[in-house]
């Protein structure tokens, strides 16, 4: 018996109706949203990882890692200091969740 074959957003869908893949897969999508508009701030700037560490106080690492996507670890003290390395604030809002398609 052939079985059929399961895309990428079928099987994202399947898997988001269980609460803890869901639960695990939006803090996985914040991450990289984070480390994206990180990366879009720095870029805009003009500035190289080592210049935003150097205004940090830190290490070219510590960004690589922050800009990375898989860091999930932020904290609202490392967004501050980013903010203040590039003289930007820092802007939080909660929205309800709308139902989308998968990704």
């Amino acid at each position: 018996m052939k079985q059929k074959a399961l895309y990428l957003d079928d099987w994202l869908r399947e898997k988001l109706k269980k609460p803890g893949f869901r639960k695990h897969f939006r803090q996985a999508r914040m991450a990289v949203e984070v480390a994206h508009q990180i990366v879009l701030l720095r870029e805009k700037l003009g500035i190289s990882q080592a210049q935003l560490a150097r205004r940090m106080g830190t290490q070219q690492q510590t960004i690589s890692r922050l800009e990375s996507g898989d860091y999930e670890g932020f904290t609202l003290k490392t967004l501050l200091k980013i903010a203040e390395a590039t003289k930007t604030q820092v802007v939080v809002t909660f929205r309800p969740f709308r139902k989308t398609k998968a990704i």
